[in-house]
């Protein structure tokens, strides 16, 4: 006669299986630290990113043909030793700005306008969790980019300073925090359409004329001293100060730094969990 399954300890049912002895097993394991739980949803929330069509538009193909359009078009010509010398720093920070600001902006308005921000901050992960979490993510998502946009462009030929390799990272590093706290600022006081066209029109307002590509230098006097002063500028030309010439800027950190401290604290005070 077959056992029913709905009898307890009936063969290939969970009632027969043995409970866990006390004081073994997963039942009895520690909760997760916070250092655990932020690197899992990190994990995560990059790999949502890179899954995404649309976030993978703009994190990796957009920036791969703003950098063959750069080497094979003459709009860079007398700006530097060579064209690639200078498109692929600019490209680097055109990909936080992707990264950090646009993307990150986009996806947490739309978590804040369906609840999961308000449901995941009521879980162990915390509120500081989750945005260290978000930040966990642009790094990685931005390692990435790293990766496909230096390959790229050192097969174009690019060779960049290696002494001014660690000044690079860390103005990438300093630039994403920046952008992904003006990103959470705009994403936390927006509604989530208004964050979609605002990130959206400051990503191409700033790639055109924010100092990414092309040198704060190189545009209009009028403009220069309010462009230079730019997140997007600190962190373009800085790239290229490291890079091309080998030198860390540090006027361009000390903005990064200011915009990163006054863009975080004014996410802390307004911004919107639901």
């Amino acid at each position: 006669m077959t056992a029913d399954p709905a009898t307890p300890g009936a063969p290939g049912t969970s009632a027969s299986v043995a409970p866990h002895a006390a004081g073994s097993g997963p039942a009895t394991d520690a909760a997760a630290s916070l250092a655990a739980r932020v690197l899992r949803h990190g994990r995560y929330e990059a790999l949502a990113m890179l899954r995404n069509g649309e976030q993978l538009v703009l994190a990796i193909v957009l920036p791969l043909l703003a950098l063959v359009a750069l080497v094979i078009t003459p709009l860079l010509d007398g700006f530097g030793p060579s064209r690639i010398d200078v498109a692929a720093p600019g490209v680097l920070a055109l990909c936080t700005m992707s990264t950090a600001f646009t993307g990150q902006g986009i996806a947490t308005g739309f978590d804040r306008r369906y609840g999961v921000l308000r449901f995941l901050s009521t879980t162990p992960l915390g509120r500081s969790g989750l945005i260290l979490g978000k930040a966990v993510a642009v790094a990685g998502v931005l390692g990435v980019q790293l990766v496909v946009i230096g390959g790229t462009a050192v097969l174009l030929g690019w060779e960049p300073r290696t002494v001014g390799i660690p000044g690079a990272a860390l103005l990438l590093l300093v630039g994403s925090a920046a952008f992904t706290a003006l990103g959470l600022l705009v994403a936390g006081t927006l509604r989530p359409e208004a964050t979609l066209a605002v990130t959206n029109l400051v990503w191409i307002l700033l790639a055109a004329a924010g100092g990414v590509i092309l040198p704060a230098s190189a545009l209009p006097a009028a403009v220069e001293p309010f462009v230079a002063v730019l997140p997007s500028a600190a962190l373009g030309d800085g790239l290229r100060s490291a890079l091309v010439d080998g030198s860390l800027d540090p006027v361009a950190c000390l903005v990064l730094l200011a915009w990163a401290t006054v863009a975080s604290l004014a996410a802390i005070r307004w911004f919107k969990w639901s």
